[in-house]
């Protein structure tokens, strides 16, 4: 469940620093030579990060405007390179978080990494889906409600198997029981993002203050067991 960044350049210098020090820190790099690859990239795929030469690459700006008008990765981090063309206000006004000027070396890439890292990480962790599989309810405005089994869970939302005909309103009330030693009912007001005959995708609107924090561990916990069943897949690789 590593961290993902999209890097945009055609420049062999700037891929080779970035891949240096991205690599050290765990974040895994897809490249991209061209803005209308960019963009289709980040319109299609959640990334918890991206680094965008702006004056490398025509149409780099657009692809930031992309990125910041876009529904899943708005909140992503955004390193922005620049070479004079660009100035520094010009990339953060566009959306950029961080402004690195050509030649990028080591030591200050290294530096905005520390800080980044945190964030990245936090919106890697609201993106990614951990499947679990457990009994939901879920209720309409009207009173109605139906029974559902979740596939996957994020600390932004999650899909569920549906039992039944699915319900046209777009906002629901969801319950679950978390699962613990000390079960704890879940509740939270989630909009419908997407539905089928088979499945629903829901984001949360509002999750119930008193669940919140036993909503936040229980992602914990699925964290460490991912992370464990890595290592353990890693260490038989290489053992």
């Amino acid at each position: 469940m590593g961290l993902g960044c999209l890097l945009l350049t055609s420049d062999a210098m700037l891929l080779e620093v970035v891949r240096t020090n991205f690599s050290a820190a765990h974040i895994g790099l897809e490249l991209r030579t061209d803005a209308a690859s960019a963009i289709e990239l980040s319109a299609r795929r959640h990334l918890d990060s991206f680094v965008i030469d702006c004056d490398g690459v025509s149409g780099a700006m657009d692809v930031l405007a992309a990125i910041r008008s876009s529904r899943s990765n708005k909140a992503s981090v955004v390193f922005a390179v620049v070479n004079a063309k660009t100035t520094v206000s010009m990339a953060v006004e566009a959306g950029a978080n961080f402004v690195l000027g050509k030649p990028v070396q080591d030591k200050p890439l290294r530096g905005i990494l520390d800080i980044a890292l945190l964030r990245m990480e936090r919106e890697h962790r609201r993106y990614f889906r951990h499947a679990v599989d457990l009994p939901i309810q879920l209720s309409c405005y009207t009173g109605a409600t139906f029974a559902g089994k979740i596939m996957n869970v994020s600390e932004g939302g999650l899909a569920v198997t549906l039992f039944g005909s699915a319900p046209v309103e777009s906002v629901v009330t969801v319950q679950f029981e978390l699962p613990s030693t000390d079960p704890q009912t879940f509740q939270a007001k989630a909009e419908i993002v997407w539905n089928d005959a088979f499945a629903m995708g829901l984001r949360f609107l509002r999750i119930e203050p008193g669940c919140r924090s036993f909503f936040e561990a229980w992602l914990d916990s699925l964290e460490a067991q991912l992370r464990f069943r890595e290592s353990v897949q890693s260490s038989n690789a290489t053992g």
